[in-house]
């Protein structure tokens, strides 16, 4: 038996191509540095949650458009990628884990110099 569930590699695989076609596939000029943090996908294999990561703060929300007004073209290169009964639906969504945890070490900076 695999160590991990089908979601989960399904995702694994999902998050690799889904890097590559926005890097290589998608031409839009409004794409900033996009880099994908992960993918989860639900037990059923209907729907992948894409997270991205965005480096520039004003261009969040206009690349997160861009994206998700794409996803069927997205979906489309992933059905001659990956070999599926079904490709999943996706749903573009910003990772704010990097954000969080640069958050919590400049707290813990702040404890250390107080000390």
């Amino acid at each position: 038996m695999l160590p991990y569930k089908r979601s989960q590699r399904v995702g694994d695989l999902l998050r690799e191509e889904i890097a590559d076609i926005i890097i290589y596939r998608l031409k839009d000029p409004r794409i900033g540095f996009v880099t994908v943090t992960g993918v989860d996908v639900t037990d059923d294999l209907k729907i992948a949650r894409v997270y991205v990561s965005i480096l520039k703060d004003e261009e969040k929300e206009t690349t997160l458009e861009i994206l998700n007004s794409a996803k069927s073209f997205i979906r489309s290169e992933l059905s001659k990628k990956v070999r599926m009964k079904f490709i999943p639906s996706i749903e573009f969504r910003l990772d704010t884990s990097i954000e969080y945890g640069s958050r919590i070490e400049k707290l813990l900076k702040e404890i250390k110099e107080k000390l």
